[in-house]
């Protein structure tokens, strides 16, 4: 490569985020650079490689470039010097810090840097300001709180200059040691004013924000400190040389109650202490992780996913293991910095991080968790396996609503009343009488010499109970046994009852074949010798049988078999009604599914049984069309809902709320999903978090959008749900992108198109790396956008998708025009050109559009080829194409370019008409105008009528001598 090749290099290579990307091509670029032999270019690309190892994580890095450039600078000035000389003494502050920062560097050399520091500054003429900061910066880290306070009063009161921190750094440092001193006010009312301004430096806010964390909690401005937490979190949540500030949040989510939250958190960053950019930020961040990891331990046992390292696997790692790791870790490393420093400052320092707990009251932080999660080991809900209940079987209150009285039991009666009234209460979804009636029995006769019948209906009962409790072996265990003890009696009816029960159950498991049968046999005796509610009930239970192979065809058949009062029992009926409802559902006759849904929903009513009228409405909100009629179908649900049904309600009630427009309103129906899944152990939480992320999307919450996608990827990750992972993951570029954060959208774009490498990828990878080139292009980075429209053509080529091909390469050309590399722009054009000749003569409004595109696309490249006639040529036609399709703003934009061709041409009497009528098209406030004024005023120039020209010029605002 040429010398002007490698210095645009080097300007593209600026115009990189700091991160690994730019260190490696810096890293590269040097190699080159030192094989051409150009010191200036050698010197100035060494400069960049010293700022970028800092803000990218790799700090040890610069003390070689730092040295090379201060050598270079004293050893043989040249003219170049000077322009960098004020970027050489910025670095010292990079270099005392950088080298405070290992403990293998000893203390002399980070005094000998200020001291040389300090010369160079007084010898300049510079203050002295940022050296009393540096000189407060050392004493405040060995612990030496007199020398610490005696350089703090001089860094503030020397008056500062153009070397030193910007106006949000320098205020950050002070934050941090008046809240170290328990000055937290003063902390607080120094920020204000800097927070009012405008911060441009890489660092801000993110950094004073950060400091500001105690400061808020411990003056009451508990809102000021999450909305702290939030915002300066979210940027420095992708940057590795921000891992101390980053273990700073956990420690923030530790004190404020969030144990959760600081997991997540420490689970997304603790891969990190593998390539740390120093030991004083490992040692700190592992400090807080631990507390923050100890800390969940005493809320019930969690892991960790840790992702893979050399000599380690990736895998689930206990969080108490990875606390007493990461205990070591901090620890060893606080004696390291101590036997440098000569004190145990440090040692004492750290050991005041390990010890952090929960202070004052529950903070909610997350915007995905409601409420603090409760201790593990109390009883969870469980799912009923209970035959023909559509809804999980339970105490059938839920928070809000008031508890059932507890029933009354009769004193009086016997066993056989006590146990009808059981099996009563349980067929009409009523369990606390339910398991009352069997607590009275089981107390007043648990041990009396029964007679057989008796002790087969209680052990029938007993499999109730276990399917309440998701016992299903426990269940089918006791409905044979009690089905034994029927036919040793010789009481076929009850026997056939419990023989259907028991198939339904094994029609769960992997018998259920076998169960099948039974319920077959058991509706064809009781059919023919049973009453009227066991013949409907019989024909309900086969149902179910078929209802859970799938089976959908005769399932509707057996449930068509049971008469519409169900043999006089409405709470069957209502079961029925909504087991219809399922299978026809299922059978994609929604309008009958709907009609049978609403029946059970009015006999759910009419009985006053709450979580049949839930089902009931679920099953109805997601038959109906109008997405209203399906909110409010959820809100009855919600009413009515108990408990353990909570949740499935408000996941039904905030997909509805989505469908009807009110994505604000789903995302609080989101984030109690999400809270209660969280509460309760669940699963799912990942899933519901990455539709929570789109709903904060929709609604413009972009910040928490993000957040909450974060999790979403990390938790599907841990599940091994890549497609889904993938799929969140290109929410969240979409959300970093609408953030303006191009760096994390780029990483998670490329990371989806190396994901999705495979044939049948291709489409999905084409359109990644097409959204990627559009981030860098709308960033003004146009190579690199051009390289990813490349490849998105050639994917989509290998896709066998041409017309998509032609898109991509038709915006290759352009970021290689914006670029300025005519070669790659004619190239470009050129492939597009063949693409275009094998779509010609298509007439649908896609192809015409790309047709016209590339024909104006090409023009622009050949006009700076200076080809203006073949340029012109190429955009014959195409204005009255574009607006055939009603594209009328790209019609104008190739008129003007039309116009401004015709004046390069001299011929103005043509351009004159075109472009007063393009202009006067054009809407008052749009781009383009001035443009266009411009070049009707030259044409006007150019064809001898001044006054015309000045008046247009006068008009638009226009600079006579910008000719």
């Amino acid at each position: 490569m040429s010398d002007e090749d490698l210095w645009r290099v080097l300007r593209g290579i600026s115009d990189m985020p700091y991160g690994a990307g730019q260190i490696a091509a810096l890293e590269q670029l040097l190699r080159r650079v030192d094989a051409a032999d150009d010191r200036h270019l050698a010197f100035v690309t060494r400069m960049q490689a010293t700022t970028g190892y800092i803000y990218g994580g790799e700090p040890a890095k610069s003390f070689v470039t730092f040295s090379w450039c201060l050598s270079e600078f004293d050893s043989d000035p040249q003219p170049y010097h000077q322009r960098h000389a004020h970027n050489l003494l910025w670095h010292f502050k990079y270099m005392v810090t950088g080298l405070l920062n290992f403990p293998e560097v000893p203390l002399d050399r980070t005094y000998a840097v200020l001291d040389d520091m300090e010369r160079r500054y007084r010898t300049g003429g510079h203050s002295l300001q940022t050296v009393h900061k540096h000189r407060f910066r050392v004493a405040n880290h060995v612990g030496d709180a007199e020398a610490a306070a005696h350089w703090y009063r001089l860094w503030q009161t020397t008056p500062r200059d153009d070397l030193s921190d910007c106006a949000g750094c320098d205020p950050t440092s002070q934050v941090n040691y008046l809240a170290d001193t328990g000055r937290d006010a003063e902390a607080v009312a120094l920020s204000e004013p800097v927070l009012a301004g405008r911060l441009t430096c890489n660092e801000q806010p993110q950094a004073i924000l950060t400091a500001l964390l105690l400061p808020y909690l411990r003056t009451g401005r508990a809102e000021s400190a999450r909305d702290a937490h939030r915002e300066a979190y979210r940027r420095l949540r992708g940057n590795l040389a921000d891992l101390w500030d980053i273990g700073d949040h956990v420690e923030f989510c530790t004190l404020t109650g969030n144990e959760a939250r600081a997991v997540e958190l420490v689970e997304r960053h603790v891969d990190w202490l593998d390539r740390a950019p120093s030991p004083a930020a490992a040692m700190h961040f592992a400090a807080t992780a631990a507390a923050a990891l100890r800390q969940a331990g005493q809320r019930g046992e969690a892991t960790l996913y840790r992702r893979a390292a050399e000599g380690r696997p990736a895998g689930e790692v206990s969080a108490s293991v990875l606390a007493d790791e990461l205990t070591r870790t901090a620890t060893e490393l606080a004696e390291r910095f101590d036997a440098r420093n000569g004190s145990t400052h440090q040692s004492e320092w750290i050991a005041r991080r390990l010890a952090v707990r929960p202070s004052g009251e529950h903070l909610p932080l997350s915007a995905s968790v409601r409420r603090r999660p409760p201790l593990t080991g109390g009883d969870e809900p469980t799912t009923s396996v209970r035959e023909g209940r559509p809804v999980a079987a339970g105490d059938a209150t839920r928070a809000g609503k008031p508890e059932a009285p507890a029933p009354t039991v009769p004193a009086d009666v016997g066993p056989d009343e006590l146990l009808d009234l059981a099996e009563q209460s349980w067929g009409r979804h009523d369990p606390v009488t339910f398991r009352a009636a069997l607590a009275a029995y089981d107390e007043r006769f648990g041990a009396a010499d029964l007679a057989p019948r008796t002790v087969a209906q209680r052990m029938a009962l007993r499999a109730a109970e276990r399917g309440d409790e998701d016992d299903l072996p426990g269940a089918i265990e006791s409905n044979r046994a009690a089905l034994d003890l029927y036919l040793t009696e010789g009481d076929e009816l009850s026997a056939q009852v419990v023989a259907g029960r028991l198939g339904v159950l094994l029609s769960r498991s992997d018998d259920a074949d076998e169960g099948l049968a039974l319920v077959r046999k058991a509706a064809e005796v009781l059919d023919r010798d049973g009453d009227a509610r066991q013949r409907a009930s019989a024909h309900h239970r086969v149902a179910l049988a078929l209802l859970q192979q799938e089976r959908w065809a005769e399932a509707l058949a057996a449930l068509d078999r049971v008469p519409a009062d169900a043999g006089g029992d409405p709470y069957l009926a209502a079961r029925v009604a909504l087991h219809r409802a399922h299978v026809l559902e299922q059978s994609d006759r929604l309008d009958d599914a709907r009609t049978a849904a609403a029946e059970a929903r009015r006999i759910g009513r009419d009985v006053g049984v709450d979580e049949l009228v839930t089902a009931a409405s679920l099953a109805y909100a997601r038959t109906v069309d109008d997405p209203a009629e399906a909110v409010a179908a959820c809100d009855e649900a919600l009413a009515s809902a108990p408990t353990e049904a909570e949740l499935p309600v408000r996941v039904a009630r905030a997909r509805a709320l989505l469908a009807a427009g009110r994505a604000a309103d789903a995302v609080d129906d989101f984030v109690e999903a999400v809270t209660l899944c969280v509460e309760r152990g669940a699963e799912g939480d990942a899933f519901l978090r990455w539709e929570l992320a789109n709903a904060y999307r929709m609604v413009g919450r972009l910040g928490e959008a993000a957040e909450v996608a974060e999790e979403a990827v990390l938790g599907l990750d841990r599940l091994g749900a890549q497609a889904e992972a993938d799929r969140c993951r290109h929410l969240l570029a979409g959300v970093y992108a609408g953030l303006g954060e191009i760096k994390p959208a780029l990483t998670l774009l490329e990371q989806l198109a190396d994901n999705l490498d495979g044939p049948d990828n291709l489409p999905y990878r084409a359109q990644v790396l097409e959204e990627a080139g559009d981030i860098l292009y709308d960033a003004d980075r146009d190579a690199a956008g051009a390289e990813r429209f490349a490849a998105a053509a050639d994917a989509y080529r290998l896709g066998d998708l041409p017309l998509d091909e032609l898109r991509a390469r038709r915006r290759e050309a352009y970021a290689w025009f914006w670029a300025d590399d005519r070669p790659a722009a004619t190239r470009a054009v050129e492939q597009a050109d063949a693409l275009a000749v094998a779509l010609a003569g298509q007439s649908e409004p896609p192809v015409t559009y790309e047709l016209a595109m590339v024909a104006e696309v090409g023009a622009r490249v050949l006009t700076t080829e200076n080809r203006p006639d073949e340029a012109l040529a190429r955009l014959d036609g195409v204005p009255d194409r574009l607006r055939s399709i009603e594209a009328f703003g790209e019609a104008a934009q190739v008129e003007i370019l039309v116009g401004e061709l015709l004046l390069r041409l001299d011929r103005p009497a043509e351009a004159e008409p075109l472009l007063r009528r393009v202009l006067g098209g054009l809407p008052a406030d749009s781009r383009p105008v001035r443009q266009t004024a411009w070049l009707l005023a030259r044409a006007l120039d150019l064809l001898d009528r001044p006054a015309e020209a000045a008046a247009l010029r006068t008009e638009h605002d226009l600079d006579p001598d910008d000719d």
